[in-house]
């Protein structure tokens, strides 16, 4: 049997069990055991979303993205027991107490979590972001937290510099400025912040791979499917013979969708390739004479 700890006016051991929630107590002074008992019997069946839920076992997932990370206590107000009796002046006086450092504590310990987690909910609709990016996020945003690294800098900075690593951690193609325009904030301060997030945290994530942007740039210039797997096996190429290092990822992918138009005799503008990669149109250029001469030197 488990051990409770007992209140000093209790004089009595009735151990029962809340089949609801799992909890295993003493009916005379209301001390919980820290284990909660297992349901070995079967999962009930269900049909629709709510009967799923009613008749979950499981409870809500824990995640990091949470403030509290899905563990917060819930302390009614009522000063009752299990069986609905008063609790004497002592208890009631106790779990007044008890109440009061629970919210405290949570407030004091939670608030910038709390801020900056709900500003991570509009950057993840903003971006489309997936539910391990968003864990990434909140899972370094905490070590940050944790080092104290969080004086003398915005939260919304420190926020969209981790949501720009975890997408790089995660191989999710976002460029910084995508995260800079969801975020409001300046470039500069962002590519600042993530140096300084990838120094103090010893992290040394991969540059995206091109081929991960041409989907995106063919699909917003209404490229063809042939423009399409012409420009990645232009890149495929460029990165066997490593023309493709050093380079910006979205800069390649928008010079070899323009060189692959232009093979193809398809029409599509400089200028609208640079207005959906966020490149300049002399870069395109650039990149795209490069590419050309480094593959006519290759043939």
């Amino acid at each position: 049997m488990n051990d409770l700890i007992h209140l000093r006016n209790c004089k009595k051991i009735v151990i029962i069990t809340d089949l609801v929630t799992g909890e295993i107590a003493c009916s005379y002074c209301g001390a919980v055991v820290s284990e909660k008992s297992v349901d070995t019997g079967n999962e009930s069946s269900s049909i629709t979303g709510e009967e799923y839920l009613k008749n979950s076992r499981t409870g809500q997932k824990i995640s990091l993205k949470m403030a509290d990370m899905g563990l917060s206590t819930i302390m009614e107000s009522k000063d009752r027991d299990s069986t609905g009796r008063p609790l004497s002046a002592e208890n009631k006086r106790m779990f007044y107490r008890l109440r009061m450092w629970d919210r405290n504590s949570r407030l004091a310990n939670n608030k910038s979590h709390t801020k900056a987690f709900t500003l991570l909910d509009g950057i993840r609709a903003k971006l489309g972001l997936p539910n391990a990016v968003v864990e990434e996020t909140a899972y370094l945003f905490r070590k940050m937290t944790s080092k104290k690294s969080l004086s003398g800098r915005s939260t919304i900075g420190i926020l969209c510099a981790t949501t720009y690593i975890a997408c790089r951690l995660t191989n999710t193609p976002r460029t910084i400025q995508d995260v800079a325009n969801a975020g409001n904030i300046k470039r500069k301060q962002l590519q600042s912040i993530s140096r300084f997030i990838l120094k103090e945290l010893d992290i040394h994530p991969e540059s995206y791979n091109p081929i991960e942007f041409v989907a995106r740039i063919a699909n917003a210039t209404n490229a063809s499917e042939k423009t399409k797997r012409d420009a990645m096996k232009i890149l495929q190429i460029g990165q066997k013979r490593g023309i493709n290092t050093s380079k910006n990822p979205m800069g390649m992918a928008a010079a070899a969708i323009y060189l692959s138009s232009l093979k193809n005799q398809e029409k599509i503008r400089q200028i609208k390739i640079s207005e959906v990669s966020g490149i300049s149109s002399v870069t395109i250029r650039d990149r795209a004479k490069e590419i050309k001469k480094r593959l006519e030197e290759i043939t």
